[in-house]
């Protein structure tokens, strides 16, 4: 069983409380200078993951990320054969 993940981008105020944020999923990155994390949880869990996050008392807020609901199949993949000739009569 596969379970679908989302990503949460937390915003905090000290960078010694990145263990903190830790608890609440599969942290991915750390940005120190900006100051905030992206936490990777589970789809079925994201509401409750982001009240308890935002109780937090040194979280500024917190921004989900919306991948998951993006379209990823592009139409006209397939470079046209006209242009592919064109590209090539400088070689």
């Amino acid at each position: 069983m596969h379970n679908k993940r989302q990503g949460i981008v937390v915003w905090f105020q000290h960078r010694k409380n990145i263990k903190h944020i830790k608890r609440f999923g599969n942290l991915l990155y750390v940005s120190r200078k900006m100051r905030y994390a992206v936490v990777y949880v589970n789809q079925s869990e994201i509401d409750t993951i982001e009240d308890n996050i935002l109780k937090l008392p040194f979280i500024s807020k917190v921004d989900r990320s919306y991948k998951p609901f993006l379209k990823t199949d592009f139409e006209n993949a397939i470079p046209d054969k006209a242009k592919m000739y064109d590209y090539k009569m400088g070689m």
